[in-house]
């Protein structure tokens, strides 16, 4: 089922940490393009976008962490958070993307506390950093054994275009996705 971007919710947990100056370019030129699609996707469907936990704005550059709101809340309980639980309550949210580090903790038990609680939960893969990359696999069909998929921005993005059915803005989206 396509996701509905009015109905969809990005929740970036931990997003900076693991993230410096040491960091391969590779590694930081494909988070960075990744993020700007994040950037973009909120210009064109006005997705809201929370970061949870470690999130250092000096890391990001300046137009992706200008439309991140950050919350200052334990990780492992962000559901109880009464302001992300109120968000997705008041907003109708039925689909919320989760992406952030590290995969395999606290990306992990945010997602299987999601699904617990009825949400749609997708995984961000290409926003997701694991600790050890070779858990990554085992991580994803464990996570899928509970319904939970792995999917990126770029397939997100062409997903909130086209279950729109708004053919300018899949035509924009595709100019971003280029």
């Amino acid at each position: 089922m396509l996701a509905d971007p009015h109905q969809s919710c990005i929740l970036l947990v931990n997003l900076t940490r693991g993230i410096d100056a040491d960091a391969s370019a590779i590694l930081a030129t494909h988070r960075d393009k990744c993020l700007s699609l994040l950037a973009g996707c909120r210009g064109l469907f006005d997705v809201r976008q929370i970061a949870i936990g470690e999130c250092e704005a000096g890391l990001l550059p300046d137009q992706v962490a200008a439309p991140i709101e950050h919350l200052d809340a334990d990780v492992l309980s962000l559901w109880a958070d009464p302001r992300i639980a109120g968000h997705l309550a008041t907003s109708n949210i039925s689909t919320v993307f989760l992406g952030g580090s590290y995969l395999e903790e606290e990306v992990l038990i945010a997602a299987l506390q999601g699904a617990g609680f009825g949400y749609d939960v997708r995984i961000l893969a290409d926003l997701s950093i694991a600790r050890s990359e070779i858990d990554r696999p085992l991580l994803l069909d464990r996570l899928a054994q509970h319904g939970i998929v792995a999917t990126t921005m770029r397939q997100a993005a062409l997903e909130w275009g086209v279950s729109l059915g708004d053919a300018a803005i899949i035509r924009k989206v595709r100019e971003l996705l280029s």
